[in-house]
């Protein structure tokens, strides 16, 4: 049972295992969204965990396929701060020491590094001025970084902040997790009752089961990105826009998504669900004034 974890209407999977398993045996993608450990400070390959589509998330736990859960409050632990974030508060501060002490070496190494450069280029600069025709100015070899080796210990910085943590790819602790009901809105899953996101589902469920794979499409213009097979291995043939059935759809927004499709080279199809739950497609293609 894959385990989708929501929070104000997020669906997150966290383990890598359930990842791949979306995607090589359910055909569902979703969206990697958290930092790699080893290069965190780019946005061009994104890892764990993976957001999924609420349709996704939906889809999976209407087959018995996955279960939506949230982690359970700290219930009567009280307003002060839990085991585990007292733990990790600890674990911080002996980061923080252990660094402090290593960055606080490097600095006194550098700093004597560069008061032995800087006596020797003084020594060299007296040398000069003692040969004949030269001035009578004395120079003080003992100035120079020497003085801040005494007040190193005392004036050197390293905040709480600057301490580097390491990024857990899974939960450290045995968390106790509460299933949440995908069929009733709440806060973490308001989509329950939505007509908007009635209308989404029913499509995704019919693009889906005709071996459809889907992606969020909101890059183009659209509701989903729709491809013949694993968006890594294809291009998205169509951009599918979602209409409630019966309801007029304005001249230039048909007009717009057209142009939007021609532009990259793509269909656009117009997605509306009947009263009886079936679900009619109108392709869009732009031909531009002959």
């Amino acid at each position: 049972m894959i385990l989708i974890h929501v929070a104000e209407g997020q669906a997150l999977v966290w383990s890598a295992e359930e990842a791949r398993e979306l995607r090589e045996r359910h055909g569902l993608c979703g969206t990697p969204v958290g930092s790699l450990a080893r290069q965190p400070r780019q946005n061009g390959r994104l890892g764990l965990p993976l957001r999924l589509l609420p349709e996704e998330a939906t889809l999976l736990a209407e087959r018995g396929l996955a279960l939506l859960v949230k982690a359970r409050g700290r219930g009567g632990a009280g307003p002060g701060p839990s085991e585990e974030e007292q733990g990790n508060g600890q674990l911080l501060e002996r980061l923080h020491a252990d660094q402090r002490a290593l960055a606080l070496e490097e600095k006194r190494a550098l700093l004597e590094g560069l008061s032995e450069h800087i006596k020797q280029g003084r020594q060299m600069k007296r040398g000069r001025r003692r040969q004949p025709g030269a001035g009578s100015e004395a120079v003080d070899v003992s100035l120079g970084p020497s003085r801040e080796l005494e007040d190193l210990d005392r004036n050197f910085s390293f905040t709480l902040e600057n301490t580097l943590t390491q990024i857990h790819t899974s939960c450290p602790h045995a968390r106790q997790l509460d299933v949440v009901n995908w069929r009733v809105p709440s806060t973490d899953w308001h989509y329950p009752g939505d007509p908007a996101h009635a209308l989404r589902y029913c499509v995704f469920k019919d693009l889906h089961d005709k071996g459809y794979q889907l992606t969020s499409g909101g890059k183009f213009g659209g509701d989903y990105l729709i491809y013949p097979g694993d968006p890594m291995r294809f291009h998205a043939h169509f951009i599918a826009i979602c209409v409630p059935y019966e309801e007029g759809l304005p001249l230039h927004d048909t007009v717009t998504a057209g142009r939007l499709g021609s532009n990259v080279k793509k269909t656009v199809l117009l997605c509306s669900v009947t009263k009886d739950k079936t679900v009619i497609y109108t392709s869009l293609r732009w031909r531009g004034i002959q």
